[in-house]
């Protein structure tokens, strides 16, 4: 190995002569690097090898070059670079393609090559990496479409770029990625083409030698392209992206009529299709002859037109495909409607009139799902409109008896509209549903009663709710309990009730920390108490939460009652106890806390 690696550094020593020799580095600096190439030399030629090895060795080579071109700058030299950077590229090449060739399954190491080449490697050389990665990760579409992308942009070459996505299609014949980027990439290509040649003809050049196929100029090639791709991936969404990439170009007008065309003959079963039909209708201007609206009331009337277009192509799709999936985007865009801003009072009232019929209908034909009926009794109550979300809220019950939603939201009508019913209806759902849903009912009763009721009847909420939740739901509902406790009557209420739920597990480190700042806030803040809450903490978390024991240590030593000597007992109580990554966390912020007190 040795003979290696001393053949490897004087192959390096006539760069490195020229660079002590051109005064880019002085004699020290030339020792000390093939000091450190030595050593990463020895560490990519031992018998077990390791990638980290490979990586220091190419970050190493990369910084060097990188100093060079600095210098280079700085001292005005430019020449020799055939002697001394091609020579370290070449080097670093040569790693990249033994790690490679080792861990061929690394596509970062790939890519890392792959950065390297496109910085300081040849753009032949480049084309070699991704032939060499590309047979090796041909599984993977989207290096397929990178390769592809470099041949095109920056090699120039449109044709290299067009026998890759063929070969990558053999590979994935129904990638959806594949296809979009191939189509782009023609149309890419027939637009440069035709600048070319409108360049060529405005310096009245003869382009007669010059190759100009029509059918590359039309997109034809790209028709061919889509056509096929819409054979295999039979998708109304697959279809839509390719016609959002042909609008980006306005030559290909003729292609983007027939995707259009295709779309509404081949999909017209699909909500998809008539979502985008529809709103199509927004983006068509004024008919021609018309004057753009000027005025704001102009522009107002303009976008009202235009919705009632939108809207008369939904009514149309939600009689040819009355289903749910139908509905609910003609009551998606109706909402997304009327949530934009206008100064248009007309519009508004427009709009919430045509979202609350379409409501209505999807309704009466019972394909209105669950969570569309929480919009509805939603948007009426932001109206104020109680009498209707409650004949909603009635409605989306019958329909969906076991959710807790649609309790919730008829509750929630019966609590915004003041109604006497409200804690009957709360005593009803808790005997209809399963317990294990009901955390949200248990949470909003308290809430309500703390504002409509007494203490004690939000009190004996809470303590029915604690009884009724278990397992992971009751750690929330603990939480709420302690801080209504200490809204309504102090630290005193909030240390009876830590108190009654001490042993009641499961517990959050919230929990315990909520009534360590209860206490806190207290004038006569109790040192007693405060030890009390961290070690029943501790008890629970003490083998995984490093700031609880750092937080009592502090505490320990900032509390005016509290006993720094406790702090080393504390401190190795906590180290027996953490474990991994948290007892080196512990560790360092002690560290730092020490450190911070010298």
């Amino acid at each position: 190995m040795a003979e290696i690696i001393q053949e490897r550094i004087e192959d390096r020593l006539p760069e490195l002569e020229q660079l002590e020799r051109i005064g880019l580095f002085s004699r020290a600096e030339i020792k000390a690097i093939i000091k450190k190439a030595s050593d990463l030399e020895y560490r990519i030629q031992r018998r077990t090898l390791f990638k980290e090895d490979f990586i220091n060795y190419v970050q190493y080579e990369i910084n060097l070059l990188e100093l060079i071109q600095r210098r280079r700058v700085r001292i005005g030299y430019s020449f020799k670079k055939d002697e001394i950077e091609d020579s370290i590229v070449h080097r670093v090449r040569g790693v990249f393609r033994r790690a490679s060739a080792k861990w061929k399954d690394d596509v970062q190491l790939w890519l890392s090559y792959i950065v390297f080449c496109k910085k300081w490697a040849t753009k032949v050389q480049l084309s070699k990496v991704f032939s060499a990665m590309l047979a090796i990760h041909s599984n993977k579409p989207a290096l397929w479409i990178m390769a592809a992308k470099w041949e095109m942009e920056d090699r120039l070459s449109s044709e290299s770029a067009r026998q890759l996505f063929l070969r990558a299609l053999r590979f994935h014949p129904e990638c959806p990625k594949l296809y979009q980027e191939y189509f782009r990439m023609e149309l890419m290509h027939a637009e440069k083409l035709r600048k070319e040649k409108q360049e060529f003809e405005k310096a009245k050049m003869d382009v007669g030698n010059l190759e100009y196929a029509e059918e590359i100029l039309t997109g034809e090639l790209a028709r061919i392209i889509y056509k096929n791709a819409v054979s295999i991936i039979k998708s109304a969404e697959f279809h839509v992206s390719l016609l959002s990439i042909a609008q980006l170009f306005d030559f290909a007008k003729d292609l983007q009529r027939e995707i259009y065309d295709d779309l509404q003959a081949l999909h017209t079963d699909d909500p998809f299709t008539w979502d985008y039909v529809a709103r199509r209708e927004l983006e068509i201007e004024s008919q021609p002859g018309e004057e753009p609206p000027a005025m704001k009331q102009a522009k107002a009337a303009e976008v009202g037109r235009r919705e009632e277009r939108c809207c008369a192509v939904y009514e149309e799709a939600v009689k040819t495909l009355p289903t749910e999936a139908m509905w609910k985007c003609y009551i998606n865009f109706c909402m997304e409607r009327f949530a934009k801003k206008t100064n248009s009072r007309l519009l508004r009232e427009k709009r919430l009139e045509r979202t609350m019929v379409a409501f209505r209908k999807a309704h009466d034909l019972k394909l209105l799902p669950e969570f569309q009926y929480k919009q509805w009794i939603e948007l009426l109550l932001r109206r104020d409109f109680f009498k209707e979300a409650l004949e909603v809220a009635e409605a989306g019950m019958e329909l969906f008896r076991d959710s807790v939603t649609m309790w919730q939201m008829k509750l929630r009508v019966l609590i915004d509209s003041k109604s006497p019913d409200t804690a009957v209806l709360f005593e009803e759902a808790f005997v209809h549903l399963k317990p294990q849903i009901c955390l949200p009912l248990w949470i909003s009763w308290a809430e309500w009663s703390e504002g409509a009721k007494s203490q004690e009847d939000t009190e004996a909420i809470f303590k029915k709710a604690i009884l009724a939740v278990t397992g992971v739901d009751s750690v929330t509902l603990k939480e709420k309990y302690l801080d209504w406790a200490y809204r309504s009557g102090g630290c005193k209420k909030a240390r009876a009730v830590f108190k009654s739920l001490q042993e009641s597990r499961p517990f959050s480190v919230d929990f315990f920390r909520k009534i360590i700042q209860f206490e806190k806030e207290q004038e006569s803040c109790k040192m007693a108490n405060l030890r009390e809450y961290y070690e029943r903490a501790l008890r629970e978390f003490g083998s995984v939460d490093s700031d609880l024991w750092m937080d009592y240590i502090k505490e320990e030593l900032n509390h005016p009652h509290g006993r720094p000597e406790n702090c080393g007992q504390i401190y190795w109580r906590a180290m027996k106890m953490l474990q991994g990554e948290s007892a080196e966390q512990f560790v360092a912020k002690h560290a730092m806390h020490q450190a911070g007190h010298l």
